[in-house]
C-alpha cells in the first residue's frame, strides 16, 4: 500500500455532474480494475474516495466519477496544481495476464470508466477487444474507448443515440472468449446469467461503500459461494459464479 503526495494536472468537466480529474502518477503501481483512494482535504473527518482508475501512462492517472456528495463536491472543486493525496494502487482488478482471445466488455453509467484502462491493457497484449457501453442518455468517453475497441456497440435508456434500451440486449456471449463486465449489480447480474447460459467466463467489478479502502475496517464484505469476501480487498473483480 502506497501513500502518494500528488498534484492535480487538470480538471475536466464531461456532464452536469461527471469529472475527469488527471493527477501526477508518482511511481504508483496501476492495473485495470484496481483503485485509489482519493483525498484533497485535511482537516475534516469526510472519508477518502475509492475512484477506479479510468486511464493510466507512464506518468499521469486520471479518475473519472460522479458528484454525488461532500466528498465528490469537493473532489470536483480541485484545480490544477492543488494538492491531492493518493492511496494505491489498491484492490485485485481483471485477469489481463490470463485472458486471451476474444473479450467483450460490458459497463453501463459509471461502471464504463474502470473498462477504459482494461482494454488498454487487454489490446497492448494482442487481445482482441469488442466493447459494449450502456448509457441513460448522455454519452461520454467513447473517443478513449476507439483506439483499443475493433467494435463499441452503445445503448441509451432515453436518449436518442446507439440502441433504445439495455446494453444487454445486445450481447451475445458465445461469441467471446471471455467477459467481462462493470456497472449496476442488476445489469451485472444479468450479464453473468447470459455468460452461464453459454458457459462463457465471466469477471463483475463489484461497488460498495468503503470506509479504509485496505481490507482492515471489513466494512466492504460482501457474501459470495465462498464465504465473505472484501471487495476493497479480494475484490473489485471476482469470477461472477461466486457471486451471482
Amino acid at each position: 500500500m502506497n501513500y502518494i503526495d500528488s498534484t492535480v494536472i487538470s480538471q475536466h468537466q464531461l456532464t452536469e455532474d461527471i469529472f475527469v480529474l488527471e493527477t501526477e502518477r508518482k511511481g504508483a503501481d496501476a492495473h485495470a480494475g484496481q483503485f485509489f483512494m482519493l483525498k484533497a482535504w485535511e482537516r475534516e473527518l469526510t472519508l477518502m474516495r475509492p475512484i477506479s482508475i479510468f486511464k493510466a501512462d507512464e506518468t499521469t492517472l486520471h479518475f473519472m466519477y460522479r458528484v454525488v456528495g461532500q466528498g465528490t463536491r469537493k473532489l470536483a472543486e480541485l484545480k490544477a496544481g492543488d494538492p491531492i493525496t493518493l492511496t494505491g494502487a489498491l484492490g485485485t482488478g481483471y485477469p489481463v495476464e490470463q485472458t486471451t482471445g476474444h473479450v467483450a466488455l460490458v459497463g453501463g453509467g459509471l461502471g464504463i470508466p474502470p473498462l477504459c484502462q482494461t482494454a488498454k491493457e487487454l489490446t497492448a497484449k494482442g487481445v482482441q477487444v469488442d466493447a459494449y457501453l450502456g448509457f441513460r442518455d448522455q454519452l461520454f468517453a467513447l473517443d478513449d474507448f476507439e483506439p483499443y475497441c475493433s467494435n463499441i456497440f452503445v445503448s441509451t435508456e432515453v436518449g436518442e443515440e446507439g440502441y433504445r434500451g439495455y446494453i444487454t440486449d445486445l450481447l451475445k456471449p458465445g461469441q467471446y472468449d471471455t467477459v467481462y463486465t462493470c456497472g449496476p449489480e442488476v445489469m451485472m447480474r444479468k450479464v453473468a446469467a447470459l455468460c452461464a447460459e453459454q458457459k462463457t467466463p465471466c469477471w463483475c467489478s463489484m461497488e460498495h461503500r468503503m470506509a479504509c479502502g485496505i481490507g482492515a475496517c471489513l466494512g466492504c464484505s460482501i457474501r459470495t459461494a465462498e464465504g465473505m469476501k472484501r471487495v476493497c480487498k479480494e475484490g473489485p473483480v471476482f469470477p461472477a459464479h461466486i457471486i451471482f
